[in-house]
């Protein structure tokens, strides 16, 4: 097959799927004259459905934050020992990460 004729088959293919796009927008204007209730019905479902996906993100995020000022909260609240502060910063970054819980792995 050569170069034109691939060329040729691709603009034949865009040429059809223009023409169905068309043929379902016809169908969804066709659809809301006649039934507008569906259609408000069909944008209030996806909207709902994107309020869904939203809270769930939402409160994935809101668990991930409560978990860290957790861990802020446990690092803030150790005693300091006068014993850390001498050896250094290293020293006590070395004691406050040993608290740190290894990471979840995702599903």
């Amino acid at each position: 097959m050569s170069f034109n004729g691939v060329e040729q088959c691709i603009q034949k293919f865009l040429d059809v799927a223009r023409q169905t796009e068309c043929f379902f927008l016809q169908k969804r204007l066709q659809l809301a004259v006649q039934k507008p209730e569906q259609v408000i019905k069909e944008d209030v479902s996806e909207l709902k459905n994107e309020l869904q996906r939203k809270e769930a993100l939402i409160q994935k995020h809101l668990s991930k934050l409560r978990h860290w000022q957790q861990v802020l909260e446990d690092i803030n609240v150790q005693p300091k020992k006068s014993a850390d502060l001498v050896q250094g910063p290293l020293a006590y970054l070395e004691q406050a990460s040993a608290n740190i819980p290894a990471p979840l792995k995702q599903t």
